[in-house]
């Protein structure tokens, strides 16, 4: 019943039973995994766990193994877990827990449950060494707790990279102390679209932002379960929260109000290097915050009409030699990230312009982005819209709420396979992995995005982590049953038949539309870069 997924599994005779005279043992390297079980495994059993030589449960280091690798081996006598590194170990200690009942994730004492593991030996390995999820913290604010809670589960399904989209037209969600209007004005807005096109409204405020100790706990409860945290600041477009901040930032310096519609913008920055010196600040105070490897630079959806109209904008190109001012920004930022030994990361259409030296490609409008950059040698995140964007609807049911784009099944985010069969083997070589992506317009309460995430993320976390030419029959056979872990761990995910009526949001317009629009749709917007 394992989910994702294993390479191998052999079911063995008998079963391992915790009680109290159960004990745990580590060497001192893991001793941030044997905490981390300890504390997955006593609220439910109310079990003291001790520590002892030799131990029930022992956690083990092979540097003969990957480091994300493990072996699970499970007798009636003993348990051991067995990676190549911390990591490893905490993936196997995943395992361990799965093979419990689903009780195993309530967090009080649960009466009447026999705690038993059956003898099994796993042998396993991530496919890809990305494996995320992006989540939209702009338009609608998650809570710190809400965003550790997705971390946790993140954590339960092998995935090791969040990707906190931080700021967009609608908000600013970072603290950033050399520019404190930021979050002092860029972080709330008067009110907000609901629905889709047409949509009314709401005159409610909406705000929230993370201080820089939020992030500092939020990094490093991530790096506790083996996830990094990448950010994203978007340039040069979804910048109105920015320049509501401070219009001297934009291309007219007018004053603007932090967005209350959903869409593309046309509001975008100037190219002066007062404002490429302004970021560049945001980013050292970003980079200061997040460890990663990678930084966000964002780079989509960028209208060009603004700098096209205006003069000052088309006398810079001309001092520039350029012709498209949105490369020029990103560039300028990437440069920035790549001199501080970090790596530009930004979404497909960084492809349409100059290249970025070192930039990592989001692949979202298909798999056109990704064919396109491996075979211009770019490394390459597969995130298609038509696969793996989780806002999107979940049915044709009229009652999916605020109804987005075209249906995404389970089934149909399972069929997710980030290398697109176009590209060579050496070109598939660029293909890090993929991420699920949240966009929360329409996800207003973390119940929704419950809702939204699950089970379809189960899917997307064994797209990426199990072999290819999986068995759908077989995966929602286990889903099923990994949908009691889900209850018990408190997550509102989807009935199989449909939205329950609290899940519904009737009389609010979405932008629905068949997968022959969709495909129309995306085909004009790569129609910028052809493949080589």
């Amino acid at each position: 019943m394992l989910l994702p997924r294993p390479l191998t599994a052999v079911p063995g005779q008998g079963e391992f039973v915790l009680d109290h005279r159960t004990t745990l043992g580590a060497p001192a390297s893991l001793a941030g995994v044997l905490a981390s079980l300890r504390a997955a495994l006593r609220p439910a059993t109310g079990l003291p766990l001790r520590e002892a030589e030799p131990a029930g449960i022992t956690l083990a280091l092979d540097g003969t193994l990957g480091a994300e690798a493990y072996r699970l081996r499970v007798t009636a006598e003993s348990v051991t877990v067995t990676g190549g590194a911390p990591a490893g170990v905490f993936h196997g200690c995943q395992a361990l827990l799965q093979l419990l009942p689903p009780a195993i994730h309530r967090k009080a004492a649960v009466a009447g449950v026999r705690w038993s593991l059956p003898a099994i030996q796993v042998y396993d390995h991530p496919r890809f060494p990305w494996r995320g999820l992006m989540l939209d913290v702009a338009r609608h604010f998650l809570p710190k707790h809400e965003v550790l809670r997705i971390i946790d589960l993140m954590a339960l399904h092998r995935l090791n990279t969040l990707h906190l989209h931080l700021t967009d037209d609608q908000g600013w969600r970072v603290e950033i102390r050399r520019y404190p209007r930021l979050t002092e004005v860029g972080s709330w807005r008067r009110e907000s679209q609901v629905g889709a096109s047409g949509g009314r409204p709401d005159g409610r405020p909406h705000g929230g932002h993370y201080t820089q100790d939020d992030i500092r706990e939020i990094v490093a409860y991530a790096a506790e379960r083996f996830v990094t945290v990448v950010p994203e600041i978007e340039t040069p477009g979804h910048v109105q929260a920015a320049l509501a901040a401070y219009p001297s930032l934009g291309v007219t310096g007018e004053p603007l109000e932090v967005w209350t519609r959903w869409g593309v913008n046309r509001n975008v920055l100037n190219a002066e290097e007062s404002t490429v010196a302004f970021f560049t600040g945001v980013l050292d105070e970003i980079m200061d915050l997040f460890p990663s490897h990678h930084i966000g630079v964002g780079g989509d959806e960028c209208p060009q009409d603004q700098w096209l109209a205006d003069p000052r904008s088309r006398q810079r190109m001309a001092e520039l030699g350029v012709t498209d001012l949105r490369a020029w920004f990103v560039g300028r930022l990437g440069a920035h990230l790549t001199a501080a030994g970090r790596r530009p990361f930004g979404w497909d259409e960084l492809l349409e312009g100059d290249p970025v030296p070192g930039a990592v490609i989001a692949s979202w409008r298909g798999t056109a982005g990704a064919v396109t950059a491996a075979r211009r040698g770019h490394d390459v995140v597969s995130c298609p819209d038509d696969m793996v964007y989780l806002d999107y609807r979940q049915s044709e049911l009229p009652t999916e709420p605020i109804p987005v784009s075209i249906p995404l099944t389970v089934r149909d985010v399972y069929a997710f396979d980030p290398v697109p069969p176009a590209l060579t083997a050496d070109e598939a070589r660029h293909i890090l992995g993929g991420q699920a992506n949240l966009w929360t317009e329409h996800a207003d309460s973390p119940r929704t995005v419950d809702y939204l995430l699950f089970p379809r993320l189960c899917a997307v976390a064994e797209a990426l982590w199990s072999p290819p030419g999986g068995d759908y029959a077989d995966f929602d056979r286990r889903l099923t049953h990994h949908r009691q872990r889900l209850t018990a761990f408190g997550v509102e995910h989807r009935h199989p038949d449909g939205p329950h009526p609290w899940q519904q949001r009737p009389g609010i317009p979405g932008r629905p539309a068949t997968r022959e629009q969709r495909a129309a749709h995306i085909a004009r917007l790569v129609a910028a870069f052809q493949n080589p």
